[in-house]
């Protein structure tokens, strides 16, 4: 046997044996690396919850969940948007003053919501906890009136809500709909659940 085929034999051994320790070595990081990601248990405890946008429309909804809760991400169109400043008057709350659901000082306006276009809430009534439907369309409904310009409708008690969550006068909900922390991190881009930056 040449030293040749003895060197060739070795180094054949040495890269499989290489191979395998890297194979090893990644399988033990990625458990390892993973653990840095907020778990199931810490999301629902209350770890931010980023979302991507980019591909939410005018008129649509997109629902995450953060810390139990299902929190709604609403694109408005321009028309509703107009709507907002139509009823202030069938308002329980209009200015967001009330302290059940403290309202961010970057949500108290009109539209309760850092840019226009979006509005995000928590989608749980403010009266005993339902979930309100999505009753974008304006016009008269069922169980609404006939100068609806569109909002949420919560079919437990009949709760009405305007396009920024503002609860309607007479109605059995107390309160308007929780205006979560958040923050963009782009344009597209949502953090819920955390509004300053560390």
């Amino acid at each position: 046997m040449s030293d040749q085929q003895v060197d060739q034999g070795k180094r054949t051994w040495l890269i499989a044996t290489g191979c395998a320790g890297a194979v090893g070595g990644v399988a033990t990081a990625v458990p390892f690396v993973s653990t840095f990601a907020p778990s199931e248990r810490a999301k629902a405890a209350g770890a931010p919850v980023e979302v991507d946008i980019s591909g939410l429309k005018p008129g649509e909804k997109l629902t995450v969940e953060w810390r139990g809760k299902p929190v709604w991400i609403v694109r408005r169109t321009p028309e509703q948007l107009e709507a907002l400043k139509q009823h202030d008057a069938a308002l329980a709350d209009p200015n967001s003053d009330r302290k059940a659901y403290p309202t961010p000082e970057y949500a108290k306006n009109g539209h309760r919501s850092i840019k226009p276009e979006y509005f995000v809430a928590v989608g749980i009534c403010s009266h005993l906890g339902c979930s309100p439907s999505d009753k974008f369309a304006a016009g008269p409904q069922p169980s609404l009136p006939d100068d609806w310009t569109g909002g949420f409708l919560c079919p437990c008690h009949g709760s009405t809500f305007d396009m920024a969550g503002r609860v309607f006068k007479n109605k059995p909900a107390p309160d308007n709909l929780e205006v979560p922390p958040h923050m963009y991190l782009a344009d597209t881009k949502l953090l819920i659940g955390e509004d300053k930056k560390a």
